[in-house]
């Protein structure tokens, strides 16, 4: 495949004839591209997203497309994407090693990654739905979220080297302008693109008409849009992490931008809230069990963070930010500066996670927590405790001493009838 070509979306039937001569490709899929199989499989909202399997092994071949593809050629999106999650999954896989798919190739005039085979890794977000359960999850996700942030900011990088590499992701700005929109204005107002389930009308007007979560959602918004802390996968949810019985990896950081350090933890919590909110219609008699394990994974996945956090901090703070010298070369215990940045962290993460629980119910781009469940008089009543827990949450975002707090407002709000 030639760089210089111009761009063509790939389809099953013309991927082999395409990309049969990448020696790359072939060392791991065959050299006798005649007799690949390719399956389509991308189920996402943007990308087209290949299984090529050969007599050698088998690939992921993901190609952006050049608009939405859950919307289609009426929203055009730039292919410089493919770039920037290029980008992302080498710095992923060298600051939190072993947490994400290994790149085979990239061409960037086609937009085209081709990156390692997960198997029998599924979709964790359907796992989440089937009542399945996955050993280690909770310490992988805090692991990966803590190590990618510490280390992905001038708490561990040096300045020159930061910001280069916020200058080169400065220039993805159409992906982030989704979230700008989508995720912190659109759910606030009668956006063209949004849409709710029947039923309501009444806490979405009561969410609409409270000025003072619209103004923290759109401080959150100004923090998130100016505020280059750490570079930040940018929709961290269970549909961008893939899992079997015991092993995860995180995928699809095509919105990866340099933002907030608490962003990822923040909308990864809201995504397991959502879960634990929809389980009555999935579970039958195992229903309080699970819950309480998607708990029991936000509660670890959040206090493994704090912990990794604190071990980066005390073996890895080379950058300008805290340094030694002001501390402990002088003798002086930085700790209390550690508990300093934890607080700033965890205040923007719960705001976080309460818009993003706004966001999936209201604006485009819903999950399949509630959306799988086709009556809308079942949904609705469980898609008003995530609106107004998420409320709480924006509200009260500095307030909550840890996760243990917010798990303990989710079972309140589990309880409750808003309709």
């Amino acid at each position: 495949m030639n760089e210089s070509t111009g761009y063509e979306a790939l389809t099953v039937e013309t991927l082999p004839a395409r990309l049969g001569k990448v020696a790359e490709i072939t060392a791991r899929v065959g050299a006798d591209s005649s007799a690949w199989q390719v399956k389509e499989v991308g189920d996402g909202n943007l990308n087209l997203v290949f299984i090529v399997s050969g007599a050698a092994g088998t690939l992921i071949i993901k190609q952006a497309l050049p608009y939405v593809r859950l919307v289609g050629d009426s929203w055009p999106l730039p292919l410089y994407r493919a770039f920037y999650e290029y980008h992302a999954l080498t710095r992923q896989a060298t600051r939190a090693p072993g947490s994400v798919p290994s790149i085979v190739f990239f061409n960037e005039a086609q937009a085209l990654i081709a990156m390692e085979f997960l198997e029998p890794h599924v979709i964790l977000r359907r796992k989440l739905i089937f009542g399945e359960r996955v050993e280690g999850l909770a310490k992988f996700l805090g692991v990966f979220c803590a190590q990618t942030a510490f280390r992905g900011s001038e708490l561990s990088m040096q300045s020159a080297e930061k910001k280069a590499d916020v200058a080169l992701f400065a220039g993805n700005v159409e992906i982030p302008a989704i979230t700008e929109a989508l995720v912190f204005t659109d759910p606030y107002f009668d956006a063209e693109r949004n849409n709710h389930t029947p039923g309501l009308d009444g806490v979405i007007a009561k969410l609409r008409s409270d000025v003072a979560l619209k103004v923290k959602a759109q401080q959150m918004l100004q923090r998130f849009a100016s505020n280059t802390e750490t570079m930040v996968h940018g929709d961290l949810h269970s549909g961008s992490i893939m899992s079997t019985a015991t092993e995860s990896r995180v995928i699809d950081p095509e919105f990866v931008q340099y933002g907030p350090l608490g962003f990822d933890i923040g909308m990864l919590c809201a995504n397991f809230l959502m879960a634990y909110f929809s389980q009555p219609v999935h579970r039958a008699d195992d229903l309080d069990d699970y819950q309480s394990w998607i708990l029991g994974v936000i509660d670890e996945t959040c206090e493994t963070f704090v912990s990794e956090f604190r071990r980066l901090w005390s073996d890895e703070r080379t950058g300008m930010l805290y340094p030694a010298t002001l501390f402990e070369d002088q003798g002086h215990d930085s700790s209390a500066a550690c508990d300093a940045v934890l607080v700033g962290i965890w205040s923007d993460a719960w705001a976080i996670c309460g818009i993003e629980m706004h966001r999936r119910c209201l604006s485009l781009a819903h999950n399949a927590d509630f959306e799988d469940i086709e009556d809308v008089t079942l949904r609705a009543p469980l898609e008003a405790r995530n609106l107004m827990m998420g409320a709480e949450l924006i509200h009260r975002a500095s307030e909550f001493k840890s996760a243990v707090d917010v798990c303990e407002l989710a079972r309140t709000y589990n309880s409750k009838d808003f309709l």
